[in-house]
């Protein structure tokens, strides 16, 4: 499989378009289905779905659907595993102090990646997995990072058209927002009330490096304990330090850069 499609896409432009259809379909997909979402042609589709299938990254269903498949699983596995392998012990160490959920994530685009993730035995809704993303500003983790990240970021991001409001409580006002994160910034932590899910708030702080925001640490609690998240932040940033401290070598610019990539529509 070599060269560009009639439309100019290349190879790799062309099997991103068909994993992400994947990933973001509630079921597998048919041939017809992902041409559609795709707008690639059903013989250069049906090829590199041939290709896909024999190299274990897609499974083909006994309808003859297709699935992402077990070998891209492993794959993404491996990616990250330096950076979770160094962290988590220490988020470890802080879910046992709190028994709260507990995550790290980094942005990519215009979303966060959740790179690991401890869970609580609390009934708080799950808004995202380890490998997930969600959206910046309804997240602890995203205002925390684009509170402390250059200003031409953050206003790029404030700039977006329709900023997705995944509940009646998600902040999507330009002004309210911004307010929030130069709030969040002075004060060294981002907080979220029911911004993804009902009954799940969230508190964050930066993960710094040479000044420079990496990532993100956060918790998840139920609005029962919303009033005194604030409690948690010796805590958060006790782990952002010892996380900080054992990635120092992590080659953070070509994960930093990746995440300068066009965001994701």
């Amino acid at each position: 499989m070599s060269g560009r499609n009639s439309d100019g896409t290349g190879v790799i432009e062309r099997v991103m378009l068909i994993l992400e259809a994947l990933e973001r379909a509630p079921a597998p997909q048919t041939l017809t289905e992902l041409c559609a979402t795709t707008g690639l042609r059903k013989p250069t589709m049906h090829r590199l779905l041939n290709g896909l299938v024999d190299g274990g990254l897609l499974t083909r269903t006994v309808d003859g659907a297709y699935a992402l498949g077990i070998r891209l699983w492993e794959i993404a596995q491996n990616a990250g595993r330096q950076l979770r392998d160094a962290a988590r012990p220490f988020l470890q160490d802080m879910f046992s102090l709190v028994g709260e959920t507990t995550h790290l994530a980094v942005r990519e685009g215009d979303e966060v990646l959740y790179i690991e993730r401890i869970y609580g035995s609390r009934r708080v809704p799950r808004a995202s997995r380890v490998g997930g993303r969600l959206p910046m500003h309804a997240t602890a983790v995203g205002k925390a990072i684009l509170a402390f990240e250059e200003d031409w970021v953050r206003e790029a991001y404030l700039g977006r058209e329709g900023m997705e409001r995944a509940t009646a409580h998600t902040v999507v006002d330009r002004m309210a927002l911004r307010r929030e994160l130069d709030e969040a910034r002075r004060r060294g932590f981002a907080t979220t009330r029911e911004e993804v899910r009902v009954g799940s708030c969230s508190i964050a702080v930066p993960v710094l490096q040479a000044s420079r925001v990496v990532a993100a640490v956060g918790l998840v609690v139920g609005p029962e304990r919303a009033e005194t998240m604030a409690n948690l932040v010796p805590a958060l940033q006790g782990t952002s330090r010892r996380i900080a401290k054992a990635t120092a070598h992590f080659p953070w610019e070509t994960l930093l850069q990746a995440g300068l990539s066009t965001p994701r529509r």
